[in-house]
């Protein structure tokens, strides 16, 4: 098993592994500072779309992931999005992925958000999944903390493997396949 590099993110793009595909590293727009997005040595900087649902407590229902409520969240469509203390957001990425047979990605949050105590958590991505990757954002701060829409967010780490497996994400026709929007837990 390999780590796959810039160069050869760059090709599997090209063939459609990730749209849209920055190059590059961007940590500027507009001649302002971002939290950097795009290809980088070993992996590509996501970045986080508009649409956040944000955890609340005020309908007080139970935390099931056998039989999730909905109520649970408030939908926000917002350049920046703002997690109340102790509490949690789930987001999506701008870029879409189709991800490779040979393949297995890892998701890392940037050090940006880690270091203002926002921990980033992805499940990985398994060979020949499909879709706009659903973000969670852990604020563990006793203060409100903030996400923005459109900046990096996260590192995909791409690994191949040796051989290619006997039985794909879309093989077993895997509940997140090409999943479009913030996606809520599913059985």
């Amino acid at each position: 098993m390999s780590i796959k590099n810039d160069k050869w993110i760059r090709s599997a793009a090209k063939n459609g592994m990730i749209n849209p595909f920055e190059p590059n590293q961007v940590n500027c727009l507009d001649n302002k500072k971002i939290i950097s997005y795009g290809t980088s040595s070993y992996g590509y900087d996501v970045r986080c779309a508009n649409e956040f649902k944000i955890f609340t407590n005020i309908n007080t229902v139970i935390v099931d992931p056998v039989s999730f409520d909905q109520r649970s969240f408030v939908n926000i469509k917002n350049d920046i999005c703002i997690i109340p203390p102790n509490s949690f957001a789930l987001a999506r990425t701008i870029e879409y992925f189709s991800i490779p047979r040979n393949i297995l990605t890892i998701c890392l949050g940037k050090s940006t958000y880690a270091r203002c105590g926002i921990i980033v958590n992805v499940t990985p991505l398994e060979p020949e999944w499909e879709g706009y990757i659903t973000l969670e954002f852990s604020n563990t701060t006793p203060l409100p903390a903030k996400i923005y829409a459109g900046q990096g967010c996260a590192q995909m780490i791409f690994l191949e493997s040796d051989d290619e497996c006997e039985t794909s994400y879309a093989d077993r026709s895997g509940k997140y396949q090409n999943q479009i929007g913030v996606t809520l837990p599913k059985l």
